[in-house]
């Protein structure tokens, strides 16, 4: 066979072998990105049957212990690389001010909290005395907040807070979104822990 022939062929076959290679690399899809952290112990399954309140929402209703209740608002806090919500529950029957806090630390925290606004205690000490129980600091400190929905706060700001509990679990939060300059103002809440099971979301859509 001609020299020539034969390097003809070579080449055309190493040509068709690059050809295949291209078609073949366009037809392959791209490997999916990979997903972000995921906690491998979330109980997923709770999620589906009771709803997700990690992702409560105003308008959305979520059953407490069996009493209904529609999520007027919610206050989205951040401090550094942690944060956590809370919802304004309404009830309808016009009581006392009432909120669910939503908490990821790691493993779901909810807890139902209840504005105590004849409390005269004010944060500070390393315990509390209240209500009949003594109350141990737990964690302090100053929190930016994002408003949606109805919370009788402005969109944005700050927020200084201070956490107690008792020995049996009962929780006493302060509160102060006292402007730069002003004296804090501190809203106290009386709070107790919940199970996942004590609590039921119904997303409303939107």
């Amino acid at each position: 066979m001609n020299t020539g022939l034969v390097l003809l062929v070579v080449l055309l076959l190493v040509v068709v072998a690059v050809l295949v290679v291209v078609l073949l690399r366009r037809r392959t899809p791209a490997p999916a990105a990979p997903a972000g952290p995921r906690d491998p112990f979330r109980d997923t399954g709770e999620d589906v049957l009771r709803g997700d309140p990690r992702k409560l929402k105003a308008g959305d209703l979520v059953e407490i212990r069996g009493t209904t209740y529609t999520v007027r608002g919610s206050l989205h806090y951040t401090e550094q690389s942690w944060g956590w919500t809370e919802h304004l529950l309404d009830d309808s029957t016009g009581g006392r001010k009432m909120w669910l806090s939503v908490e990821e630390d790691p493993d779901l925290e909810l807890s139902l909290w209840h504005e105590v606004p004849s409390a005269t205690v004010t944060p500070g000490p390393a315990t509390i005395d209240f209500d009949g129980r003594r109350y141990k600091k737990d964690e302090s400190g100053t929190a930016k907040f994002v408003s949606s929905g109805t919370t009788g706060l402005n969109g944005s700001g700050t927020a200084k807070y201070a956490d107690y509990e008792s020995g049996d679990g009962a929780l006493l939060s302060f509160e102060s979104y006292a402007g730069p300059g002003e004296p804090d103002k501190w809203e106290v809440g009386h709070g107790e822990p919940l199970t996942r099971a004590e609590v039921r979301v119904w997303a409303q859509g939107g």
